[in-house]
């Protein structure tokens, strides 16, 4: 298995990469999150581990601009283990994140697991145009803007920013819950109603048939999913 591994503390990224080169795997390491972005689309790695604090940018904005073009799976590492950074760093698009000191054992499984889940829905890096969604949806971020059939659609900021994540996260399932935390924070008055409203009409802009939604799927009893073309 090819593995970037991005991590700037020397002891901890020495174990970590000796440890997955015995077990042979092919490690390539770098120790901040630009060389990690830069390294990519050479090295095409069919698993990223990052750590959350580096020294140039952290983790949860690597994962935000390798989710900008790739679905690669992402293990998030880190000392940090308050609960609104685990759920910042998933909904940035980490399939997983892992509390320092952990067993290399244990980090080897979540890697065999990660693959085992992408095993169908993995896509190799290309060098794609940064946010294409599929052939009719393209998103740019810097200009905050969403296109249909090439043509642009006026989006609120809320609509943009759901459609942004679930962009970034094809077939995840978000909660209601999710969605407000992502979009508010988690304290705020936002009601999960609101979540249903923005949805509604994202739907009415994106789809062919919004009664018949193709791309944002209700999950039952959860929430939403983005179904990617």
């Amino acid at each position: 298995m090819r593995v970037l591994l991005i991590e700037d503390e020397t002891i901890i990224g020495d174990m970590i990469a000796m440890y997955l080169t015995d077990e042979d795997h092919k490690v390539e390491r770098v120790e901040n999150g630009r060389q990690g972005l830069d390294i990519i689309r050479v090295f095409n790695p069919e698993i990223i581990i990052t750590d959350c604090i580096l020294p140039d940018i952290d983790g949860i904005d690597v994962c935000k601009e390798i989710r900008d073009f790739s679905t690669v799976p992402i293990i998030m590492i880190s000392m940090n283990t308050d609960i609104m950074n685990r759920v910042n760093a998933l909904l940035a698009g980490a399939d997983d994140y892992l509390c320092k000191p952990f067993s290399l054992k244990e980090l080897e499984a979540r890697m065999a697991a990660q693959m085992r889940r992408a095993n169908h829905t993995y896509e190799p890096i290309q060098p794609l145009s940064p946010g294409k969604v599929d052939d009719i949806i393209s998103i740019d971020k810097a200009l905050r803007t969403i296109s249909v059939d090439g043509k642009d659609v006026e989006m609120t900021f809320s609509e943009f920013e759901i459609m942004y994540l679930f962009n970034n996260n094809p077939g995840r399932v978000f909660s209601r819950e999710e969605l407000i935390t992502y979009l508010r924070g988690s304290d705020t008055q936002v009601s999960e109603r609101s979540i249903d409203v923005f949805v509604t009409k994202l739907r009415n802009k994106i789809e062919k048939d919004p009664k018949n939604p193709q791309m944002i799927k209700t999950v039952w009893g959860i929430g939403y999913k983005f179904a990617k073309a």
